[in-house]
């Protein structure tokens, strides 16, 4: 079993953000929402002023069921619908680091293999394999677009050129398959290999913890066993919230998982942010929402955001940390109403999930040139 490794940032040219220090002691509870709201607008000012990341380019890579129930915290409800799509999006990130250094991130790098060991997962198979018609209701559900090692090679990149991973957080992510194994997995004929050569995963060092000991109502979201014969050395922890380079960061989001952190990039139209604490706009932005119930949800509760709740470890922190995101994110110019926020895994904009599409689809980001050989 691995263990957790380095959390040393300036070994990786990245540092801590001062701006957060203790927000998330203060108490009471409105007391925090109010200090977190603070620390990012003040934050927001520094990190834009340090500059642009150098490229990002996003790209699909599957889709994959979803039940509406978690989508929206309940709030919407349409019993001829249970399940809906959510595209599992893959970001490369070029940047220099803070001692100068061209660094490749790859956020999100979803392995829909892996993905489908989850139990939560493995469960609805079983479940699908005996329905009638679930074959054809698989295939409104799933779609397939590009394997990570796809993307690389699109985009003119190797597996070296790649320095670190992420995910926001490890629900359904096998790490064997990302960082490789001394240890076969169950049904392979052979060890996993590295997919991004000596790319190390950075990761809370809170999410790492959660793998290594799922609580019951953790379990059916993690893939157990995903650390077996994995290099610790393949980690790069950190706690809080953290600068990687120019133009890039990790902000810490707890609430739907205890090591939740988003990712956050300036670029030439402003801050995006990215992460899975909701799966549409409309999660950020109910006011404005389609959908029916959000608004609602929104007007009834006096709840500025309405979270993507399949797991709520602390619901006030989700709450929080999506206040945090919106007061990060810039507003769209295609469209001021809504913010830069791209889900990192986005409600599928498919007629046939009517009404539950997302009321405004930003469809991806891509700015600069994304170069093989930086390193």
């Amino acid at each position: 079993m691995a263990t957790a490794g380095t959390d040393h940032l300036s070994g990786i040219g990245a540092r801590a953000i001062p701006e957060f220090d203790g927000v998330h002691d203060v108490w009471p509870r409105g007391e925090r929402l109010r200090a977190v709201r603070e620390a990012a607008a003040a934050y927001k000012e520094r990190f834009k002023a340090q500059g642009h990341v150098r490229a990002v380019k996003s790209v699909d890579i599957a889709a994959a069921p979803y039940p509406v129930k978690y989508a929206f915290h309940d709030a919407v409800s349409v019993p001829t619908l249970p399940l809906i799509s959510m595209i599992n999006r893959m970001i490369v990130v070029q940047y220099d680091d803070f001692d100068g250094r061209a660094r490749t991130l790859v956020f999100e790098p979803t392995v829909p293999e892996g993905s489908a060991k989850a139990p939560f997962y493995r469960n609805l198979q079983k479940v699908t394999d005996k329905v009638p018609g679930g074959k054809l209701l698989e295939r409104v559900v799933l779609r397939y677009y590009a394997e990570p090692g796809d993307v690389l090679r699109r985009l003119g990149l190797t597996p070296n050129d790649i320095d670190f991973c992420t995910f926001d957080h490890l629900h359904v992510q096998d790490p064997r398959m990302i960082l490789g194994s001394t240890e076969v997995i169950e049904g392979e004929a052979a060890a996993r290999k590295p997919l991004f050569g000596a790319a190390k995963m950075l990761v809370h060092n809170r999410e790492l913890a959660t793998l290594k000991s799922l609580h019951p109502m953790q379990w059916a979201w993690y893939v157990e066993g995903g650390l077996d014969g994995v290099d610790a050395e393949k980690f790069v922890t950190f706690g809080g919230d953290v600068e990687l380079g120019v133009g890039v960061a990790l902000l810490w989001t707890p609430g739907h998982t205890d090591g939740n952190h988003s990712l956050v990039l300036n670029t030439p139209d402003g801050v995006w942010v990215s992460s899975e604490n909701g799966i549409s706009l409309d999660n950020w932005q109910p006011e404005l929402s389609r959908i029916p119930g959000v608004r609602r949800y929104h007007e009834a509760f006096g709840r500025e955001i309405c979270p993507n709740a399949n797991t709520l470890e602390d619901s006030l922190d989700q709450y929080d940390s999506m206040v945090k995101e919106k007061t990060l994110a810039d507003r769209c110019k295609a469209d001021p109403r809504w913010l830069q926020i791209l889900p990192s895994t986005e409600l599928a904009p498919w007629k046939r999930f009517w009404p539950v599409v997302p009321t405004y689809v930003h469809g991806g980001i891509a700015y600069g040139e994304i170069k093989g050989g930086r390193r």
